[in-house]
């Protein structure tokens, strides 16, 4: 028997089934990527974990790292390892090598929906021009200060040259990522284009203050009741490092049990070891290793002021440390100053060290700090910010292609590509 539609049930007259979103095609390329420690390799891994958790087919498209076998793949994940050269002053890390006509060849036979290029290298900048050769709507990161880091290494003049390169390459870009309404501003005031801020997560469930380790803290040299001062970064001239010491020797005039541990590598780490050898130097730490280490200190000092975001400052406040830092990236954003941590203005070095003075005599008051600042940082899990990306990189594909002009050119091309298992 037919029935009329007039006789059905109201509700089941206005039901719909939408389809579910179709799974994305997306190609990721970045010069760093783990077991590479630093901050844009954590986050991309997390994105690109999460995108795929997503069930959507990933490529990742990185340098080969010295020693690595054949990655995994699965039915949605397809690594593709590129020649690389070593980082100068930093041989663990690696750069890519200018490879656009193999990156054509790839996504002319395997053809993503979208790219995403997280670095701005040699690699980065050879998939930007093979985007625009094939047509393809990309998406870039802007996630580290090159332009800033300069001055630091004696060739400050470059900083104009480097802007404009950086500049150059995210307008190409249908969408620059930046992590804080901060840095967004302060690019577009330098003529960047299409700027949207994503934010980044942390792992609240690795970086917890459960972790905290009083074996550990045994070992830095503490008694029950010493003080420890963390310090978790490269050790590297961009870091400030020359105010994270004069802080500590303060603090430790007044704070006597005082225990400074460097968390981290860099190519300071050999002088600082030998003009501070009561010092703890933890050398670099990974997964729950570095939890522990994190969740095992009472303060933590963050002087850089080089940052884009700092995943650092996010995990030592999920470990339930409070954080002394410049009023600045992550710690601008959510320091409240003498509820969750403490952050001084930009400019105000010795505002930076009486903050860290201050409140390293009063524990009872780092206590009510850490407490407040996990608080804080718990609703940033990784599962909202990855949801947050898909539904930026889907609204690049909803919009029409815009037109683009050729970027300049990179010396040479050369084509170093190796596929470790078949496209998804």
């Amino acid at each position: 028997m037919q029935l009329n539609p007039s006789e059905l049930d109201v509700d089941l007259m206005v039901q719909e089934y939408p389809a579910p979103s179709r799974s994305l095609r997306v190609a990721f390329v970045t010069e760093t990527y783990p077991p590479e420690v630093n901050g844009v390799a954590m986050t991309l891994a997390h994105l690109v974990q999460g995108l795929h958790s997503r069930n959507h087919d990933v490529q990742l498209i990185r340098p080969r790292q010295p020693g690595a076998g054949a990655s995994g793949t699965s039915e949605r994940f397809h690594e593709v390892l590129m020649r690389g050269l070593p980082v100068p002053r930093y041989p663990t890390l690696r750069m890519g090598v200018p490879s656009k006509r193999a990156l054509v060849r790839l996504w002319s036979f395997h053809r993503p929906d979208i790219v995403h290029i997280a670095t701005e290298g040699p690699l980065g900048w050879s998939a930007l021009q093979a985007c625009q050769h094939l047509k393809l709507p990309v998406t870039s990161d802007f996630r580290t200060n090159f332009h800033a880091y300069s001055q630091h290494y004696g060739v400050g003049w470059l900083r104009k040259p480097i802007m404009a390169y950086l500049r150059k390459f995210h307008n190409a870009a249908q969408r620059t990522f930046v992590p804080t309404q901060e840095l967004r501003h302060e690019l577009a005031q330098c003529g960047f284009q299409r700027l949207r801020v994503v934010s980044r997560g942390v792992d609240t469930k690795l970086f917890n203050p459960l972790r905290r380790d009083p074996a550990l803290r045994l070992s830095w040299g503490l008694g029950p009741d010493g003080l420890a001062v963390l310090y978790m970064g490269r050790l590297a001239a961009e870091k400030n490092l020359q105010l994270l010491v004069q802080t500590f020797d303060a603090l430790a005039a007044r704070v006597p049990g005082s225990r400074l541990v460097l968390v981290g590598d860099g190519p300071l780490r050999q002088p600082l070891q030998l003009q501070h050898p009561a010092f703890h130097f933890a050398g670099q730490r990974s997964g729950d290793d570095l939890a522990r280490h994190v969740a095992s200190a009472d303060l933590f000092l963050f002087p850089s002021l080089s940052e884009t975001f700092g995943n650092v400052v996010t995990e030592s406040m999920a470990s339930g440390v409070p954080v002394v830092a410049f009023d600045h990236a992550a710690a601008g954003q959510l320091i409240r100053p003498g509820v969750n941590g403490q952050n001084v203005p930009r400019t105000d070095a010795p505002g930076f060290i009486r903050a860290a003075v201050e409140a390293a005599q009063d524990r009872e008051q780092l206590a009510r700090w850490g407490v407040q600042a996990r608080s804080t940082v718990e609703p940033l899990g990784w599962p909202g910010v990855v949801q947050r990306f898909e539904a930026e990189l889907r609204e690049v594909l909803d919009q029409p292609m815009p037109a683009q002009g050729t970027p300049g050119q990179y010396p040479r091309d050369h084509a170093g590509l190796a596929h470790n298992g078949p496209r998804a």
